[in-house]
């Protein structure tokens, strides 16, 4: 069972938990980020690092938020792999606590 990125990431993409992913399976693109289900190792060592609570092991994705097991391993495929830390998106803060920001993803 691999992790997954969900709709809280979106616009924020806080990398806390790139930092401390021992395998390297967190995949950037521009307003969020994406995790590889298949280099995944179910470590859970993102999950607390999150500090919008975007991160859930795959079948405690939360209700209405399943797409985002799909969409995770169809990005991971997309976009390069994030290995370092960076600074949140510019408005970070003011995203952080809205829900509902699929519409916002980009590709």
């Amino acid at each position: 069972m691999a992790y997954v990125v969900t709709d809280a990431c979106i616009k924020c993409k806080y990398t806390d938990c790139v930092d401390v992913c021992p395998v390297d399976c967190f995949h950037e693109g521009p307003n969020f980020l994406a995790i590889d289900p298949e280099e995944c190792i179910d470590c859970t060592l993102c999950v607390a690092e999150c500090p919008v609570n975007a991160i859930y092991a795959e079948d405690d994705v939360p209700p209405g938020q399943e797409s985002f097991v799909a969409l995770n391993a169809e990005l991971s495929r997309l976009w390069p792999t994030i290995t370092e830390k960076k600074a949140p998106l510019p408005d970070h803060e003011d995203w952080a606590e809205v829900e509902g920001k699929l519409q916002h993803l980009e590709r």
